[in-house]
C-alpha cells in the first residue's frame, strides 16, 4: 500500500492487494447444491480470490433461478486504476467473463494453491458507467461484483462463514451507530490464513449506501471484498477501502450497505432470481 498523500483529510485507499507486491431478499425456495461439508470446503467466505494480479477476500455465496453459484467481492478487485481510484463511475473495469483463481495459502513467500476456478459475471462498476450514473455517493459506495464459479468447482463451495457461523440472510435498511459487526479477511499481506474480526459500525455515510467501521484488526489491502455479519447473523456489508488521517489512527474502513449493493445487482445485473446463499450453520458471535 503506498504512503498516504500529506494533507489533512482522511484519504480513501481501495484495497485490492497486487499480486506482484505480495506474492436482500430471503434465500431462494429452489432446491440448493450439494455444498461441501464445512470443514473441508475451500470455496467460502473469506476465500483468496486473484484476479489478474489483484488479490482480494470472498464474502458471500450467490445463487441464481438457473442454478449457478456466484461467489461475491469488490467491484474495485476488477478494477483497471490504481488503489487511489475508488470512483466506481469513471474506473475502468475488466471486461465480464475474465478469469479469476480461488487460492489457499497465498502470502509474502509463497503464491499459494489454485483450488477452483470462476468467470467474473457482474460489477457495479462496470453497470454504473453503462447506465453513466451521477450519484456521488453511489459512485463512491456501490462497490460488489459476482464470479460464476465454474461447474468443475461448485462441489468445493460452502456458503458458511468461517468461526462465525451464517449468514441468515440480507440486512434490510441501514444499521445504526453501534452495532457489533464481525467478519473474516484473507489478505496475502499477512499469513495466507483467514483471520476473523469483530469491530462496530461508527455510522452510516452516502445517505446509508455504506458505513464507516472499526475493527481491532483494521482491513487492508487484500482483505477488500470481504463480508460483514451484524449482531443477527446478517449479511451487512462488503469491505470496500481503508481511511487513513494524517496521524494514521486511528485507522477505520468503509464497507458498502450489502443490501443497497445487491437490489442493485438484482436489478441491472441481467441475472435472473439472484439471491443470497443462507450459511448451513447458525450463526453464533
Amino acid at each position: 500500500m503506498s504512503a498516504a498523500p500529506k494533507r489533512l483529510l482522511a484519504v480513501l485507499i481501495g484495497l485490492a492487494a497486487a499480486a506482484t507486491a505480495v506474492l436482500v431478499p430471503s434465500a431462494s425456495t429452489q432446491a440448493a447444491p450439494a455444498w461441501a461439508p464445512e470443514a473441508t470446503a475451500v470455496i467460502k467466505p473469506g476465500a483468496q480470490m486473484f484476479t489478474t494480479g489483484a488479490q482480494c477476500t470472498a464474502n458471500f455465496v450467490f445463487k441464481d433461478a438457473a442454478g449457478n453459484v456466484y461467489v461475491g467481492y469488490a467491484a474495485h478487485c476488477a478494477g483497471k486504476g490504481s488503489s487511489s481510484d475508488v470512483n466506481g463511475c469513471t474506473t475502468p473495469s475488466l471486461p465480464m467473463g475474465t478469469a479469476v483463481q480461488f487460492v489457499t495459502g497465498g502470502n509474502f513467500f509463497r503464491a499459494g494453491k489454485v483450488v477452483g476456478t470462476g468467470r467474473l459475471a457482474y460489477s457495479s462498476w462496470a453497470s454504473m458507467q453503462k447506465l453513466r450514473t451521477k450519484d456521488a455517493n453511489r459512485c463512491a459506495l456501490n462497490d460488489f461484483a459476482l464470479v460464476r464459479v465454474d461447474k468443475a468447482s461448485i462441489a468445493k463451495v460452502n456458503p458458511t462463514v468461517p468461526k462465525w457461523g451464517g449468514p441468515s440472510r440480507i440486512v434490510s435498511g441501514t444499521l445504526t451507530a453501534g452495532t457489533a459487526i464481525y467478519t473474516v479477511g484473507n489478505s496475502s499481506m499477512r499469513s495466507g490464513t483467514a483471520v476473523a474480526k469483530t469491530g462496530k459500525v461508527l455510522g452510516a455515510v452516502g445517505g446509508g449506501l455504506g458505513y464507516s467501521i472499526r475493527t481491532g484488526n483494521p482491513g487492508i489491502p487484500g482483505d477488500s471484498g470481504s463480508g460483514y455479519l451484524d449482531a443477527l447473523g446478517r449479511a451487512s456489508g462488503v469491505l470496500s477501502t481503508i481511511n487513513i488521517g494524517i496521524s494514521l489512527m486511528p485507522v477505520t474502513n468503509t464497507m458498502g450497505n450489502l443490501g443497497a449493493e445487491l437490489a442493485w445487482a438484482q436489478k441491472y445485473s441481467g441475472i435472473k432470481g439472484l439471491v443470497l446463499v443462507p450459511g448451513t450453520r447458525a450463526f453464533k458471535p
